[in-house]
């Protein structure tokens, strides 16, 4: 099967084939993301409108939507021009008004003839004492009344659609599904009592009461299992793809390893010695590696990923190591250059900076292998940068680097390794979404000598207490950050932020004891101004974004993180790591503007509560949702539009061990539960992973 099954077909033609479905319709229905027929299928109503018949509106409490026959009585037209016109119309035991505003009198009396009788349906409520239905949903004579479903379902609108015309193409594609093989284990569909496929469309889109709007109402459930389902199938292939890709097996003799661990002032910890071990197995087998390293804060994910370049280097190759900035392209350089002189290999950066004669030394001392690793940013990607023998790239991913990059970094064919690591401790679901196709090591010891941050909620009205435990704590000789917030859209002003609260440190604090960092700086600037407080010329540093910060400065004992309630959880624990690095007792002051929100109050008692980022990462995610936790705009995180990766967290983690069996069992899909499988990936659109299996 080269192409789409043609049982497919009737669900991705133009949406203007279906009834009522204009190009201008079309086009209001493409800014919703909704393309084909297939689109409207998987778009669910998420709520719906009691219709059912009731004897008199006395039968519910106002404001609410109430469908009742009633006999037309007396039209009142409007006193004024665009004022409301009114009809008086009487169910089985009481009077109200219908209301309607810019109606033209002819059109109404048409509408609703007095004397006759209809069925209203339409938003009751009270207004100076008297009971109305303005502009009502629908007017229907009795026999057409039978038409109207008990219980409408509401989709999803944009402005200039109407629900009508909305409900109309989604039933005129529901209409259009066809009855396909089942690709579910059937002992687990079975077990979870599942609908098949259509019959779980038709449900969803025909609910019958609000319980079968809800996540876990069985035909959703099946639905949104079917989403985690062909993802995962993608991943798997994915990974089973990187596999088939020949692998060479790097074996490393330890040498260059053994010299970097002497150097050490400690020990690393099991969790460090644990994830070393795995690496180093990848590393010898001939499949190729796709490894996570995910480790919290201060988990010592640095020295992990250059023992593994050692390795590779050892293996008579070379290693890179890939940041998303320039900025942490520098931090890496600085924090392995110590690691690298202890072992003797030489170690350079190459970024986007780099031009004419110097890029060109880099290059060719690269392509001849004397420079044993490389630290860079994306432009370590460049058609140009040609290494002697890559064996393992390590990715220091930051969340930029979604699974179609890895598949590309995969694809470029040099049978390299690759280690991604990710600093932020991910919830185990959003982690098989982003990272399913992907071996795990996890890094979940904090490494012996990183004493605890104390963390203290301080308002801002106290300002000049902290300011005086700064002046303390500088007068013996500590050092400090204060990070100023992204509080306006306009960096100008996040800016004049910034250079006011340096201004005002400075003025209290004495000259030449405070730098400022900012990301309108010109880069030079930012470096010295970075490498003066890494020597301890300045002794507290002004920044305005998180990522400048990320150096490491064991003497910086005090973080100040200025109006903390609008930063997010993950982003407050992320800077609260850039102290405790040192051995002086450490502390975090949160500065917040009362009065707090809820949520914000909620997330900064968490954070006085725990530095366990993995429960911090499961509490934003409650709180926040999937696509804030790691950006959406970013994540590389799939869309799913009907499974919900916060409340369906296990159906993920079934899904993934399902689709590795079923292709642990049917590598090439080409039984009938792999074939069905097939035209799942071609209905979700993963032809990327369709074409993994023809690689094959």
């Amino acid at each position: 099967m080269t192409g789409r099954p043609s049982i497919l077909f009737p669900l991705f033609a133009e949406l203007e084939t279906l009834p009522g479905v204009g190009a201008k319709t079309a086009k209001l229905l493409s800014q919703m993301g909704i393309e084909r027929p297939r689109d409207l299928v998987f778009t669910l109503p998420y709520s719906g409108v009691d219709r059912r018949l009731r004897r008199s509106i006395r039968e519910v409490v106002p404001p609410a939507t109430v469908t009742v026959e009633v006999e037309v009585g007396a039209h009142v037209p409007s006193r004024r021009k665009g004022g409301p016109a009114r009809v008086f119309v009487r169910d089985a035991e009481t009077e109200f008004q219908l209301v309607f505003f810019h109606a033209r009198p002819e059109i109404l009396a048409r509408q609703l003839p007095t004397g006759q009788r209809r069925v209203i349906s339409g938003k009751l409520e009270i207004f100076d004492g008297v009971a109305q239905i303005v502009h009502p949903d629908h007017i229907l004579r009795p026999e057409e009344a039978k038409d109207l479903p008990e219980f409408e379902p509401v989709y999803p609108l944009t402005a200039g659609l109407s629900l009508r015309t909305m409900a109309k193409a989604a039933a005129a594609s529901v209409e259009r599904i066809p009855d396909l093989e089942e690709w579910i284990d059937p002992a687990l569909k079975l077990r979870e009592g599942w609908p098949d496929w259509a019959d779980a469309i038709r449900a969803a889109h025909g609910p019958k009461g609000n319980p079968d709007l809800a996540p876990t109402a069985p035909a959703r459930q099946r639905l949104a299992y079917d989403e985690f389902f062909a993802h995962q199938l993608t991943l798997a292939l994915a990974r089973s793809a990187l596999r088939r890709g020949k692998g060479r097996p790097s074996v490393g003799n330890g040498t260059l390893q053994r010299r970097v661990l002497d150097a050490l002032p400690f020990r690393p910890t099991g969790a460090q010695e644990r994830a070393i071990s795995e690496i180093a197995a990848d590393m010898a087998s001939d499949r190729r590696m796709n490894r996570l390293l995910q480790g919290d804060v201060g988990a010592g994910k640095t020295l992990v990923a250059f023992l593994a370049l050692l390795i590779a280097v050892e293996a008579g190759g070379q290693g890179v190591m890939m940041a998303p900035t320039e900025i942490l392209a520098r931090q890496h350089l600085e924090s392995l250059r110590p690691m690298a002189a202890a072992a003797g290999v030489r170690l350079e950066l190459l970024t986007g900076r780099d031009k004419g004669a110097e890029r060109a030394t880099k290059l060719a001392a690269l392509k001849e292998g004397k420079i044993q690793v490389l630290v860079g940013t994306h432009a370590v990607f460049q058609k140009d940068v040609d290494f002697h023998d890559l064996r393992l790239a390590v990715v220091d991913e930051q969340h930029r680097f979604g699974v179609a990059q890895r598949m590309e970094l995969g694809a470029k064919g040099r049978a390299a390794d690759v280690l991604v690591m990710t600093a932020t401790p991910i919830p185990r679901s959003l982690a098989l979404a982003n990272y399913g196709d992907m071996d795990v090591s996890l890094l979940d010891e904090k490494p012996p000598g990183r004493k605890p941050v104390q963390t203290a909620l301080v308002a801002t009205s106290r300002m000049e207490e902290v300011v005086d435990h700064l002046r303390r704590a500088v007068a013996e000789g500590r050092q400090a950050y204060w990070v100023c917030p992204l509080v306006e859209e306009s960096e100008v002003v996040d800016l004049t932020a910034a250079q006011e609260r340096f201004r005002s440190l400075r003025a209290a604090l004495g000259e030449g004891v405070v730098g400022l960092v900012h990301g309108q700086m010109p880069p030079s600037e930012k470096d010295v101004a970075m490498a003066d407080f890494v020597a301890g010329r300045t002794k507290v540093l002004v920044a305005t974004t998180v990522i400048e910060v990320g150096v490491n400065v064991p003497n910086a004992s005090i973080m100040v993180i200025e109006r903390a309630e609008i930063f997010g959880l993950a982003q407050l624990h992320q800077l609260r790591g850039r102290v405790g690095r040192g051995s002086e007792k450490s502390t975090c002051l949160l500065l917040y503007q009362s009065p707090l929100s809820e949520t914000a109050e909620r997330r900064l008692a968490i954070l006085r509560e725990t530095e366990d980022g993995f429960r911090i990462a499961e509490e934003d995610l409650a709180m926040r949702g999937a696509g804030d936790l790691i950006g959406t705009a970013q994540s590389g995180l799939p869309k799913f539009r009907i499974g919900d990766l916060e409340r369906q967290a296990a159906l993920m983690a079934v899904a993934q061990d399902d689709a590795r069996a079923l292709l642990a069992a049917d590598p090439e899909l080409s039984g009938p539960r792999g074939r069905a499988a097939r035209v799942l990936l071609w209905l979700m659109e993963q032809d990327r992973a369709i074409r993994l299996i023809t690689v094959g």
